[in-house]
């Protein structure tokens, strides 16, 4: 059976959801899953609706995005359909630490996450192996003071090259520009660890464990040109106790960077999440969208 999916964001009135819905039903559409917020703050309203067709009727996102266009124009609505059995194209990026891009990896293989990895970018050759073991194309761009615009000219031809649609930095320990940053908006995910701003630069975990700190965090979140402060997506924690040591920390703080990335990846690629000004708004998943196809 066919899986299409629509998203909105429009200002808050009156009628939206019967809009949709009606539309929906009109084009012979069965809604399986629905989610939606309405902001009293900002007055914004967001919507995610998956449905199917019946047997007998055939749609696409193209020809329903032409026909929704009257619906659209009378709310105000910045809308998208898409099929939810597209893989979106992806790029990572890593430097020396592998556990988040090893995490991917799996995940990608056994349709955990449903995302083609179009391509790894390393300012290092520690991964290359890996990767290219996983038959993705390793792509190793060094980064310096000197040569930095270069770089990030050599990084968006791989991104255009490939047509990918998300970037995730899987602990890639470079800087972006503000220019890639504004013409990557919203494209882009980082994973750090949730210390900040207390424990800053070298050696943030051991500088926890000194502090006698109690919970390990790590957070996801849209790279902007603010460093580390873009719209979060997904956080979590892991309880520490005094009887732990620094590499204890380091340990659990990797396998927590490791699903907290994973799990923004899943909310972005099938478009659950929402910028909402400084803030998103982030739908529960669908029913069966976190099957895998295979245990291994």
């Amino acid at each position: 059976m066919s899986k299409y999916a629509l998203t909105v964001t429009c200002k808050s009135t009156r009628g939206i959801v019967a809009g949709i819905s009606g539309f929906l039903a009109e084009q012979g559409c069965h809604i399986t899953d629905s989610a939606q917020f309405d902001d009293a703050e900002t007055g914004n309203f967001f919507m995610r609706i998956s449905f199917s067709p019946e047997e007998d009727v055939w749609v696409s996102p193209e020809g329903l995005t032409e026909t929704f266009a009257e619906v659209a124009t009378r709310f105000g609505m910045t809308y998208h359909f898409f099929s939810e059995t597209e893989r979106m194209k992806v790029i990572v990026m890593v430097s020396r630490f592998g556990h988040c891009l090893n995490d991917l990896l799996y995940r990608c293989r056994i349709g955990a996450l449903p995302v083609e990895i179009v391509a790894v970018i390393s300012n290092h050759m520690d991964y290359q192996k890996v990767v290219v073991n996983h038959d993705i194309p390793f792509h190793r761009i060094r980064v310096t003071k000197e040569n930095k615009p270069q770089a990030e000219r050599r990084i968006m031809e791989v991104v255009e090259e490939t047509g990918a649609e998300l970037v995730v930095l899987a602990r890639y320990m470079q800087i972006l520009s503000d220019e890639m940053c504004q013409k990557m908006s919203g494209r882009i995910i980082n994973i750090h660890h949730s210390f900040l701003p207390s424990f800053k630069g070298a050696n943030p975990y051991k500088q926890a464990f000194e502090r006698g700190v109690k919970l390990i965090g790590a957070t996801s979140h849209y790279v902007t040109a603010d460093l580390d402060e873009g719209p979060i997506i997904e956080q979590d924690i892991v309880r520490v106790t005094h009887a732990q040591s620094p590499s204890d920390y380091v340990s659990l703080g990797r396998d927590v960077e490791a699903q907290v990335l994973a799990r923004a990846i899943h909310a972005h690629i099938h478009r659950r999440v929402f910028l909402n000004g400084s803030k998103t708004v982030v739908f529960p998943a669908s029913p069966g969208s976190y099957a895998s196809e295979r245990m291994g």
